[in-house]
């Protein structure tokens, strides 16, 4: 134990200053602030009312069973849903299908890839990508990617539907919640923050609460800094 006792617990680490300690309790204020307004933010997400029916019970191709395995075949939208699991998480991947896969997207899936099974337990999850469903097979082996189910949108317009795609195939990572009820399945919630104008001095990033990464770099002094993940390293 040190020798300087903060203002929210009586715990101290080697060799810090009494001014180390103000300093940190200052940012344990700070945190638990922030952590309350998470908390009200998420209430007030899960009050929304449900938004519009679906358009359509869109009709997508999907390689197998997670990992990519498997043979081609037909999914609806309406059979993500498992049965007893009202709720479906749908990721839009930026990989056109005459491009190549956005890096971002892919380190976002690499971490989700093992939160998947855990997901699984309240929530059904699906990756939507318009790049050919045996693309997404092999880019799923690449990664090493055993638990994300990945489909192609190539073939329907849910893309633009869904804001996952601007008029001359621009394509935008949002993620979107349905919700199934007995009369239907709604849609529920946007990452819409992507679509708002950012303040000065921040990144448009959106997806920080569902992305490790960013929330262990902010940890650290060097913080994010400028630097964006890569598809390799070194």
């Amino acid at each position: 134990m040190g020798q300087f006792m903060g203002r929210f617990h009586d715990d101290s680490f080697p060799g810090e200053s009494e001014d180390y300690r103000r300093a940190r309790d200052d940012l344990l204020a700070a945190e638990l602030d922030l952590r309350r307004r998470i908390e009200e933010v998420a209430v007030q997400r899960r009050s929304l009312p449900l938004g519009g029916r679906l358009k359509q019970d869109y009709i997508f191709s999907e390689a197998g069973g997670p990992g990519g395995e498997g043979a081609l075949r037909d999914t609806l939208f309406s059979e993500l849903f498992a049965p007893g699991t009202e709720t479906l998480v749908v990721y839009s991947f930026m990989y056109p299908p005459d491009g190549n896969p956005c890096p971002m997207c892919t380190s976002f899936l690499d971490s989700l890839d093992g939160s998947a099974r855990h997901i699984a337990a309240r929530a059904n999850l699906a990756v939507l990508a318009k790049a050919a469903a045996p693309t997404l097979a092999d880019w799923a082996r690449t990664r090493k990617w055993r638990n994300l189910r990945l489909l192609s949108s190539g073939a329907t317009s849910y893309n633009t539907d869904y804001v996952a795609e601007r008029q001359g195939g621009n394509q935008i990572p949002t993620l979107n919640v349905f919700q199934l009820t007995p009369e239907g399945i709604f849609h529920s919630y946007a990452s819409e923050l992507l679509f708002a104008s950012s303040e000065e001095g921040q990144h448009p990033r959106h997806m920080d609460l569902m992305w490790p990464l960013w929330g262990l770099l902010d940890l650290t002094p060097g913080g994010r800094g400028d630097w964006m993940p890569a598809l390799a390293y070194g």
